[in-house]
């Protein structure tokens, strides 16, 4: 599997490229927003890793392009900070996940290693709810019109059109969407809940996601 890595910090970007290459990833390397933009139009990526904070142009930036351009390939945020704004920010962009500088070199593995291979996981390629349909081979929502889900939305919206009606708790939700993540929590739940509710109204389906944040949540 080939990934893209854009990381503007020499030493970071060398280790980061040596555990990809160790794992058996072929790596292509940029170190500034303008090379990832040009890499992403001149080849296809089974990953990418996006720094937030790069010259020339940032990681937000080359996603938001990369995504304008119909690139569907997986993205994950590096984000100098753990705070919510940068997540907002990543997650409004297309992101498909992110991770907090610094981190654990076998947390970041852990996360490529998710994001490269669940697409290709799924047995079932489409679900149907009321009037929308959640298509895993696109990762996309649709009802009058049509949205791209990031991955961790796509596996919450599966979740809640599998148990459709069915008040889920936070717990639930966590073990069967976050598993691979021990620093996800109740924040974490309510955020991606938050960006569902808000899809299912841009495409406009007649369905909601109820529930509040440190309860339970139920798709109605």
């Amino acid at each position: 599997m080939k990934i893209l890595l854009a990381e503007d910090t020499a030493d970071l970007n060398r280790v980061i490229c040596a555990m990809l290459e160790h794992e058996g990833y072929e790596v292509d390397t940029v170190f500034d927003g303008e090379a990832a933009t040009a890499k992403i139009n001149e080849n296809g990526y089974d990953c990418i890793i996006l720094d937030i904070m790069m010259p020339k142009k940032d990681g937000i930036a080359v996603l938001t392009d990369a995504r304008a351009m119909k690139v569907t390939t997986p993205v994950l945020m590096l984000t100098a900070k753990a705070e919510v704004d940068d997540r907002v920010a990543g997650l409004d962009a297309g992101a498909d996940d992110y991770l907090a500088k610094p981190f654990a070199m076998k947390e970041l593995m852990a996360r490529v290693r998710a994001m490269t291979r669940r697409k290709h996981e799924y047995a079932v390629t489409a679900h149907s709810y009321r009037d929308f349909t959640l298509d895993a081979e696109t990762l996309s929502l649709s009802c009058e019109n049509s949205i791209r889900l990031s991955l961790k939305e796509f596996e919450l919206m599966q979740l809640f059109t599998e148990h459709a009606g069915v008040a889920l708790s936070e717990d639930f939700i966590l073990t069967h969407v976050w598993h691979d993540d021990d620093e996800a929590g109740s924040d974490t739940v309510w955020l991606y809940c938050s960006y569902l509710k808000r899809k299912l109204m841009t495409i406009q389906s007649e369905a909601v996601i109820e529930g509040d944040r440190g309860g339970e949540y139920v798709l109605n």
